[in-house]
């Protein structure tokens, strides 16, 4: 593992005592270390089987921790915090860590692994000559589409047009949602779909790969701070898994169908302006100002290009300091202590409010956030409370404090783009 005895090492050590620290202390290659999964993942299957025969390529044994990342009986996203509790306490490694361009962790004290599965979101139908109402619309002209709470599929699902929302607490609750008709679409990372065919084998879909800047995604191997060696025996194991076709063998069932993974001419084309695919090599530092350049996509792939020609809602240095206390309660267990970004996505920066040409709107996250927000108790706060968090989100992102409020009705009448604002 370390050349050296690691900052994690040493922690789980001083629990077990001064005794085992020495003996930890002593061993320039410790012998085995604990693997945790993501609790809840559909590919945690996977990610065992994958670190066994990575660790046991690198010489390393692995056992795995009963508790796992997290593992309080809560489904309520993780944060920073408990992330590192968990690896003190409980792992060694975390296999199974997901990263992308737009979310890649580069802003966390963890060390990553070269990848070793290259997914996606995929939007999912039941697959049923009888089911006439699929993909019908309701009166309204809406269809329902189920998406995973606390993870990007809300933020795939809310770029679809003419759509309500079938908002489920698991990823396999939303492949469910299709299967019994709670919704005639979902949103769902492909794993789970994987999985869930493994549990429903009698149970058959059609999935096409989802056309958006936050589905492309990679799994990874994470850990602690100092452990650099310990991520260089991994990253050798995996090259040589690969360059023997073990890697592919382990993966194969998991990976998108090459049907889907090569997708239409304008998902090719998307997926190739990406910064950083993370595919086979090492994870690059990826330019988060391209993270937005969707130029020539077409509208139906719900990446409008829009100038900012109307001016941003003004909102009161009262707000931004209220809503800043909302987003420490309510967001960033999933979204980060300084909005970077964890189980779900970054909400600063160039992945959320571009220099310029965003296709979300002020409105639209707003209505969005105050409809589905926050994760585990969706439309909790007030009118008012979702304005000062709206306030809170512009400030952050470069708007000016003014001095007229900002109420609900500008917030969702607002058709200005996000783009990242000028401070003066």
């Amino acid at each position: 593992m370390n050349i050296r005895l690691t900052q994690i090492a040493l922690a789980s050590a001083l629990v077990a005592g001064a005794a085992q620290v020495a003996v930890h202390a002593a061993a320039q290659t410790p012998s085995s270390v604990r693997v945790c999964t993501m609790p809840g993942s559909p590919s945690a299957e996977l990610d065992k089987s994958v670190a066994r025969a990575v660790l046991s390529t690198a010489g390393i044994a692995a056992t795995f921790a009963s508790r796992g990342i997290d593992d309080n009986g809560g489904d309520d996203g993780i944060s920073a915090r408990e992330l590192s509790k968990s690896l003190q306490r409980d792992c060694d490694v975390i296999a199974g860590f997901p990263r992308s361009s737009v979310a890649d962790g580069s802003d966390s004290q963890l060390l990553f692994s070269q990848g070793y599965l290259h997914s996606g979101y995929v939007s999912v139908t039941l697959r049923d000559t009888h089911a006439a109402n699929t993909n019908v619309a309701a009166p309204d002209g809406k269809i329902t589409i189920a998406a995973t709470w606390s993870s990007p599929s809300q933020l795939i699902a809310v770029e679809q047009k003419n759509a309500r929302f079938d908002l489920e607490t698991t990823s396999r609750l939303t492949v469910d949602a299709v299967a019994k008709g709670r919704a005639q679409r979902a949103i769902v990372w492909y794993p789970a779909v994987v999985a869930y065919r493994r549990a429903h084998p009698q149970q058959h879909f059609d999935v096409a790969l989802a056309e958006s800047p936050y589905a492309d995604w990679n799994l990874v191997f994470a850990s602690g701070p100092g452990t650099q060696q310990l991520q260089k025996r991994i990253d050798g194991a995996l090259a040589r898994l690969r360059s023997d076709g073990r890697l592919a063998a382990l993966t194969r069932n998991w990976a998108l169908p090459a049907t889907i993974a090569t997708g239409s001419a304008t998902t090719r084309a998307s997926l190739v302006r990406s910064p950083a695919r993370y595919l086979d090599g090492p994870t690059q530092p990826s330019p988060r100002a391209n993270v937005w350049r969707v130029s020539g996509m077409p509208a139906a792939g719900g990446f409008i290009k829009v100038a900012a020609t109307t001016e941003a809602p003004s909102f009161d240095h009262d707000q931004v300091a209220h809503g800043e206390h909302l987003y420490a309660d309510s967001c960033a267990k999933c979204h980060g202590e300084k909005l970077e970004g964890n189980t779900a996505p970054s909400l600063i920066g160039p992945a959320f409010a571009p220099a310029a040409n965003s296709h979300l709107t002020i409105g639209g996250i707003y209505q969005y956030m105050s409809t589905n927000m926050p994760a585990d108790h969706p439309g909790k706060m007030s009118d008012e409370e979702y304005a000062d968090l709206m306030a809170f989100l512009l400030y952050t992102n470069g708007y000016d404090t003014g001095n007229a409020k900002l109420t609900a009705q500008a917030a969702q009448s607002s058709t200005t783009p996000l783009n990242a604002g000028p401070r003066h």
